[in-house]
């Protein structure tokens, strides 16, 4: 039965590229993404939150005044 498989493969080579081929283009596109979006939160995302939150902890409002209504 495997040769037979085997055989299958061989007389029929973009069947095989299809069946072999597209999920591993697929999980290698999907894993590249990933790490493309974790970089750009990691480098760009996280450092200007951080920025931001830092600005407003020393330069926002003080906590002594009263809030305005």
């Amino acid at each position: 039965m495997l040769a037979s498989i085997l055989r299958l493969f061989a007389l029929r080579p973009l069947l095989t590229m299809a069946i072999l081929g597209i999920p591993i283009v697929l999980l290698i596109a999907i894993g590249l993404l990933t790490v493309m979006v974790l970089k750009l939160v990691v480098f760009v995302v996280l450092p200007i939150a951080l920025i931001v939150w830092l600005f407003r902890k020393f330069f926002g409002k003080s906590s002594e005044t009263p809030p305005s209504i």
